[in-house]
């Protein structure tokens, strides 16, 4: 069986390759300002090396979790909107 064939894995390759590459170019990614719900200001802070900005326009964390990166060009698009 070669790339492509059903049940060869290739789908769950390039899906972990994904997730480490946006780790490793998302590493210590920076969490902007923002304005929660409430309308409250949160000011912005750094997330440790090999752990970026999570979360959503309203709420904002450092993890791990490639599936949960909100770079800094999505976070400027919320101040926008």
């Amino acid at each position: 069986m070669g790339p492509g064939c059903p049940g060869s894995g290739w789908p769950l390759a390039g899906t972990l390759l994904v997730a480490v590459t946006a780790t490793m170019v998302a590493g210590g990614e920076d969490c902007l300002w923002y304005v929660d719900r409430n309308g409250s200001w949160h000011p912005g802070f750094d997330c440790e090396f090999f752990t970026f900005c999570c979360g959503s326009c309203h709420q904002r964390y450092c993890c791990r979790d490639p599936l949960r990166l909100l770079t800094e060009r999505q976070q400027r698009h919320c101040l926008a909107f």
